[in-house]
């Protein structure tokens, strides 16, 4: 190494540099020499290494051993050979005992440090997606606790590299500290929490920018336009800007939108009011004129061999409408909503659909419509939902059923002093 470096000096004093210049130059020149051969070692090894590994992971069925010897993992490992050699080759460049000798050892122990912590992190990572994929560990906490450890580990790492950029004892970095944490907490309050909170709300992955969040408490309703280290930017739909702290997001509750954004469907469910006086059994007269509606041809036939069939095997005296089982025209029109939803082309099918009765009020009986739109796009979805209930609202009369609403001034005016109504009436 030293004819090497006597070498080098000459040829660049050859070249017209100062006897100080080459003596600086020349190190400088077989360091990085020697940082780059120690990578094009450690790329050698690593691909060596790696293809042998995977090789014998393949073989076995076991599925943990293909994320624990993942490229993933011992790549970050691997990234240590490099540091390493160089550390092991600076005393063939600079003379013992000296400043750049000991400057370069602790550059070369800081990068170790980094990459190995940064290991350790990902191995942790590799134990949790293990462990989480096991049936007992599916719902336990292993991710906070994950996160918790991974603090540590990088607090753990950061006192080290501090401590040896500054040449100082880990103690007293932590001394000094501990003395200092009061005031760091009392000035910088809400930038900590700021960036505690936008820490969690990252890892757990439960705000992005873009998605629809609301939060009423605060008059949010919107898109999350920026998130930064002590505010969270919202716009809502009504253009205004929203601003609030990320502490907020963790300690109140908020809705998050982007689950039906990322489903495909959006839900719908509303309910028309029938009036309950108009709901009666089915004449044949009523099934007839219902059995030429496309949607209920194929399920009044079924419904009447099933209900005379239940009737015979009952021996129901079927001369008082009452008795036995009957379609009613109530039925019948929950029957036809729910084919004409299953058959709509701006429907989900892949999502639940159906149409039920609600707990009757003093408005009448609600029928309520649930379903979910194939789109989540605001506008589509709003035509959608009133194309739907138009549709609902215009065939309602035609089962002999009314929609029930309170009286309007209209009605009221119907009943005044000889109005015809009331003539007729009295």
């Amino acid at each position: 190494m030293n004819k090497i470096m006597e070498s080098l000096n000459d040829f660049l004093l050859s070249l017209g540099f100062s006897s100080e210049a080459a003596a600086v130059l020349d190190k400088t020149i077989i360091v990085l020499g020697i940082i780059l051969i120690a990578y094009l070692l450690e790329k050698l090894i690593a691909r060596i290494f790696l293809n042998a590994t995977q090789r014998l992971v393949r073989r076995t069925k076991a599925r943990w051993d293909d994320i624990i010897f993942s490229p993933q993992v011992l790549g970050k490992l691997l990234k240590m050979i490099t540091p390493i050699l160089v550390y092991l080759s600076m005393p063939l460049v600079f003379e013992a005992g000296s400043t750049a000798l000991s400057l370069a050892y602790r550059l070369c122990m800081v990068y170790i440090i980094a990459v190995f912590i940064r290991f350790l992190s990902e191995l942790l990572s590799a134990f949790f997606a293990v462990y989480s994929a096991r049936p007992e560990f599916k719902d336990r906490p292993i991710k906070g606790l994950l996160q918790t450890i991974q603090i540590i580990l990088y607090f753990i790492g950061g006192i080290a590299i501090v401590s040896l950029l500054i040449d100082k004892s880990p103690v007293v970095l932590l001394t000094g500290l501990g003395a200092s944490a009061a005031i760091l907490m009392l000035v910088f309050q809400d930038s900590i929490l700021g960036f505690v909170s936008g820490i969690q709300l990252s890892a757990n992955d439960m705000l992005r920018v873009g998605d629809w969040i609301e939060m009423p408490k605060y008059g949010v309703d919107g898109d999350v336009i920026e998130v930064t280290l002590n505010t969270v930017k919202v716009q809502n739909f009504d253009k205004t800007i929203v601003t609030i702290p990320p502490t907020l997001l963790m300690k109140d509750s908020f809705k998050n939108w982007r689950g039906m954004s990322d489903s495909g469907g959006r839900r719908i469910k509303r309910s028309v009011f029938v009036d309950m006086n108009s709901v009666k059994f089915c004449t044949p007269e009523m099934l007839e004129k219902f059995r030429k509606i496309h949607y209920l041809s194929q399920y009044i036939d079924g419904k009447e061999k099933e209900l005379v069939v239940f009737n015979q095997q009952h021996n129901i005296d079927n001369s008082i409408v009452v008795n036995g089982r009957r379609q009613t025209n109530l039925g019948i029109f929950r029957a036809y909503l729910s084919n004409y939803l299953k058959n709509h082309p701006s429907v989900h099918h892949g999502m639940t659909c159906m149409v039920r009765q609600l707990q009757p009020t003093e408005l009448g009986l609600p029928l309520e419509l649930y379903f979910f739109t194939n789109t989540t796009a605001w506008l589509q979805y709003e035509d959608i939902q009133s194309d739907v209930f138009d549709h609902v609202l215009a065939i309602t009369p035609y089962f002999d059923l009314n929609v029930f609403q309170n009286p309007s001034g209209s009605d009221f005016r119907k009943l005044a002093p000889g109005n015809k109504l009331e003539k007729d009436f009295n």
